[in-house]
């Protein structure tokens, strides 16, 4: 078949032509890949061709070099170097040869010369293709479609490159190119908005740049010009650009905030065109989240005694005057026809007024109060609801004492609203504000003068709308969590009663109630309902318990009859009956940890039939269902203890294929944690088990394709499986202390804060794994096992590992609390003189840092290591 032909067909309306040329293309690419992108790139290099051909082999050819999909687009980059020389030159030279030629937008060649050079650069191979398309933007003799498509080029290379000091070497002449392509003098806009994209793209690692005065300045100023163009897009990528500069330059900003930027912004935020406005308020967000976490570091160089490293140059405080208002009107912007899953200017007014509460803290009640005293009652829907809105946007931030009188003259005008307001998006507002009330003013909802008024509306609410309905469970979740809070004593009992004994059975049902209304689908109604169930029943007083048995029944009723239903789902539906499952085990979780000890005898058989056949009905379908019911098995455990050892034969093949799911890895980390509940419910009767499950365990630990962040959660649970058996687990230690060692020698970049956190996750699992194995060879009598001379030998290397630990700047709070935790059971074990000998300066800084910590935890249990190393034995 002519390949013109198939690439026709593959944007044919013909839908069987249509599926016979898709067909023939994955034929293709499969008998011989490089033929066949050599051809497509032949195609879309040949301007002789039509229009039609050439995008669709550009699209083809862009879809073989990468994807949304993180995973294959990393295949097909390996994939790419396997090509011959000759292959990749061709190829290369093709589509930088094809750029500024194309018939249409956005430029497919552009992004495939992207994923190539973000394959190449990293090796230093095609070091050309960067200075190439600087050329084609910079040449005064390019024409607007080629200086287009290589700005297009860069803004792609400068989003997707893995390592961005590859190119950091060459950002002086990427950024000359981006700013010639941005200028007002540029008479393309096309070009102007190419260039602003990739700016956009190219801000993070041009930090040298900024650091100059001189072409900051220049940039700024191009910058400035480009937020003024006629044109829409290029007005909202410029100020994408201003958005993005003040989150990570704030220091510089100064110079610009009172000469241009206020004043661009404040117009941008009241522009009729919503892209713009949205991006004026968006400024002013990031400032504020600057701002607060400025106030923060302040606090924290206050507290250590030194200067902070950046200060807070208060714009929004300053701008409070200007800014409150525009936000306010915007407020009142909304229309009834708003999908109410769309981001538009009045929920990003609403946002941003909530971080300038935060932000300004008091200093904003002023601007907003008589907002809202003026507009609560209006006869305008719009701005009942935007002084609705503003009421809830500023419960955190200002002092609560200065806010309790306000909120206690405005509950019984919310309860009014709630209750007799016949606009939805109203009723909307006024139970989002209630629950922010309940949340963060709790005393104000839960006064004796309006509880039973507030719990009726909330109640009436539960019937109203979808949307409505869902913020209203949110509300009662807070409400219960407040209530209860309020009630607790200093020790863990539960109270006799509590405020919301009165109404606690008349809550449950309705909320029962509306996880079978026929709307629940929509508004996520069905889960907010169940969680707020969740919230009821965990907050609950002891008066409420024959309530809670009855929800025990109801949920296990439903639960049944939804396994009932397994063969009759249609495939449409079946999302939601995977959901359904899921939240019905997650209202299971919650019962099962209120039911009395007691009670809980009469449950399990019943629960144990219904969470296997849910194992039996999703293998191999679902990895969602399995989840959940594993998290239930697991909170069984916890309730039954021991007495949970007569459901393990039949439950311990779903467990040992949990454990292996390596490919769906939540699932294999739910069974990873039953593990480590059943170690604690069976101690050493866990012995049975211990050789099938530490061979996964440890065939995972290996398993490359396994995510890493379950990997921390399995050197938890080994150590967990070593204090249960005690002596029993000496015949793993060699393979475990070998692992352990591999792990603690474990690295990762400085500049990537997600590795830094799992490396400290990964560590402190690692010590809590030799505590486990510490504790379990001494034993659990007065005098140590003799089996604890097992670990003498592994200890000089233990100690070795926590000075790593403690001379690595980056060490958590976690890491200290673990690695003082192990040298107080090491001390104990073998005595201090033995110990202290080990312990190093670095170590006892450590430990001495910890004594200092927020967290009352890390401080007692330094207090505790220091205080072993110091006894004398």
């Amino acid at each position: 078949m002519d390949l013109e032909k198939v690439l026709q067909a593959t944007v044919s309306n013909d839908n069987n032509e249509l599926i016979a040329a898709q067909k023939y293309v994955e034929q293709a690419a499969e008998r011989n890949l490089p033929e066949f992108l050599v051809a497509l790139v032949n195609i879309l290099a040949n301007t002789d061709k039509s229009q039609v051909v050439r995008m669709a082999a550009g699209i083809n050819l862009k879809n073989s070099f990468t994807s949304k999909d993180p995973a294959i687009k990393l295949q097909y980059q390996e994939r790419w170097k396997t090509f011959s020389n000759d292959v990749r030159y061709h190829i290369k030279n093709l589509v930088l040869q094809t750029l500024g030629t194309e018939p249409s937008r956005p430029s497919s060649a552009a992004q495939c010369v992207a994923s190539i050079a973000c394959v190449e650069l990293p090796f230093n191979v095609w070091p050309e293709v960067i200075p190439t398309l600087v050329r084609n933007v910079t040449n005064q003799h390019s024409t607007e479609a080629l200086k287009e498509s290589s700005l297009e080029a860069i803004g792609y290379i400068c989003s997707d490159i893995a390592d961005p000091d590859v190119i950091s070497s060459k950002s002086n002449d990427i950024l000359t190119a981006i700013i010639l392509g941005m200028r007002k003098e540029e008479p393309s806009n096309y070009v102007r908005l190419a260039a602003a994209k990739a700016l956009l793209n190219s801000l993070e690692f041009t930090k040298a740049n900024f650091e100059k005065t001189s072409e900051r300045h220049y940039i700024m100023q191009v910058l400035c010009e480009a937020t003024q163009s006629p044109d829409e897009q290029i007005r909202v990528a410029a100020l994408q650009n201003l958005v993005r500069i003040v989150t990570l330059y704030y220091q510089y900003m100064e110079h610009y905030m009172g000469p241009a930027l206020f004043a661009i912004t404040i117009d941008a935020m009241t522009s009729h065109q919503d892209a713009v406005a949205l991006q004026g308020i968006e400024f002013w967000s990031s400032i504020c989240d600057e701002e607060v976490d400025l106030a923060i570091e302040a606090a924290d160089a206050a507290e250590a005694g030194r200067p902070p490293e950046q200060t807070s140059k208060h714009y929004v405080k300053g701008a409070l005057g200007y800014l409150v208002p525009i936000l306010l009107q915007t407020l009142t912007k909304q229309s009834e026809l708003d999908d109410e899953d769309d981001w538009n200017p009045c929920k990003a007014a609403g946002v941003c007024l909530m971080l300038v509460a935060s932000c300004c803290e008091n200093d904003v009640i002023g601007y907003i109060l008589p907002f809202i005293k003026e507009n609560i009652v209006h006869s305008d829907w719009q701005y009942r609801d935007a002084a609705v809105m503003a009421l809830g946007s500023i419960l955190e931030g200002p002092d609560p004492a200065v806010l309790l009188p306000v909120m206690n003259q405005a509950m019984p005008l919310l309860i009014g609203l709630m209750e007799n307001d016949n606009n939805i998006i109203v009723c909307d507002s006024v139970a989002w504000t209630i629950g922010r009330i309940c949340e963060l003013l709790p005393e104000v909802a839960i006064n004796p003068d309006v509880i039973e008024s507030l719990i009726g509306v909330l109640k009436q609410g539960l019937a109203g709308e979808p949307r409505v309905a869902s913020n209203v469970c949110w509300a009662l979740s807070s409400l219960a969590e407040a209530a209860f809070d309020n009630e607790e004593g200093s020790d863990s009992e539960r109270p006799d009663s509590y405020c919301l004994s009165p109404y606690y059975n008349a809550i449950v049902d309705h909320l029962l109630k509306t996880t079978t209304r026929q709307e629940a689908n929509s508004s996520n109604l069905r889960s907010a309902a169940y969680e707020s169930l969740m919230e009821l029943i965990k907050n609950s007083a002891k008066d409420c318990y024959p309530t809670i048995q009855l929800v025990a029944n109801e949920i296990m009723q439903r639960l049944q009859a939804v396994l009932s239903m397994e063969g009759t789902v249609q495939s449409a539906d079946r999302s939601q009956f995977v959901d359904l499952q899921c939240l019905l085990c997650a209202t299971l979780q919650s019962v099962l940890r209120r039911i009395q000890p007691s009670d809980v005898s009469q449950w399990c058989d019943s629960i144990m039939k219904i969470l296997l056949l849910m194992f039996n009905s999703s293998t191999g379908r679902t990895g969602t269902i399995q989840e959940d019911a594993l998290m239930t098995v697991g909170t069984l455990v916890e309730v039954t203890g021991i007495n949970f050892m007569i459901y393990m034969d039949s439950f311990k093949p779903f467990l040992l294929m949990g454990l292996k799911n390596v490919m769906e890895h939540q699932v294999c980390l739910a069974a990873v944690g039953i593990v480590s509940d059943l170690c604690r419910a069976f101690g050493h009767n866990f012995v049975p088990h211990a050789d099938e499950i530490m061979s996964i365990l440890i065939k995972n630990l290996g398993d490359a394709s396994l995510d890493r962040s379950v990997k921390p959660h399995i050197f938890s649970t080994i150590g967990d499986i070593a204090m249960a058996i005690e002596g029993n687990f000496k015949v793993y230690l060699e393979i475990v202390f070998g692992i352990l060692h591999q792990a603690s020698q474990t690295e990762v970049k400085k500049e990537d804060f997600d590795l830094i956190d799992y490396l400290n996750l990964l560590r402190e699992s690692c010590l809590e794994t030799y505590t486990g194995i510490a504790q379990g060879l001494k034993g659990s009598g007065d005098n140590p096992n003799v089996d604890i001379n097992i670990l003498r030998s592994e200890v000089p290397r233990i100690m070795q590992f926590i000075d790593s630990i403690a001379i690595d700047e980056d060490h958590s709070d976690g890491t200290i609390s673990t690695s003082a935790g192990l040298i107080g059971d090491l001390c104990d074990a073998y005595g201090s003189n033995e110990i202290q000998s080990l312990v190093t300066g670095n170590i006892q800084g450590m430990l001495q840092e910890g004594l200092k910590s927020k967290e009352t935890k890390t401080k007692q249990v330094c207090a505790w290591a220091l205080k072993e190393l110091h006894k004398v034995k």
